[in-house]
């Protein structure tokens, strides 16, 4: 078997399979942040209107869009800006190192949003019904 053909001809429904899981970790954070549940003590005080909080509707609602493949470019693009706002705000000013700073999440996510919103949802999506 080739490994090039293969890959090939896997690689959409891989795609559709990362957007999914993308989709699944936003909506995760999103329930965590609005619904603690599961409880997560950096989110205990976390209110519906605050910075925090608008985050995680955001990372509930377009992570569930993700995950159904709906509007997935849309979605994909806010969250990856979203990503970069939280880098930049939440992480680095305590250091320039993702290592140091905890950050690596969010700048994998982000960049995982950014080629999300160019390649879109892939052939398992609502996207793809609608087309």
């Amino acid at each position: 078997m080739d490994v090039d053909r293969i890959a090939a001809q896997s690689q959409p429904y891989l795609l559709s399979l990362f957007r999914f899981i993308t989709g699944l970790v936003f909506f995760h954070y999103g329930v965590a942040k609005l619904f603690k549940f599961p409880p997560v003590e950096m989110f205990a005080d976390v209110t519906p209107w605050s910075l925090w909080g608008i985050a995680g509707m955001l990372e509930f609602v377009l992570g569930g869009l993700l995950m159904i493949g709906l509007f997935t470019r849309l979605a994909a693009f806010i969250l990856s800006g979203e990503m970069a706002f939280a880098y930049f705000i939440e992480h680095m000013p305590h250091s320039f190192f993702p290592v140091v700073n905890d950050g690596a999440l969010a700048i994998v996510l982000c960049f995982a949003c950014l080629f999300l919103a160019a390649a879109g949802s892939g052939p398992i999506s609502v996207d793809a019904l609608r087309r």
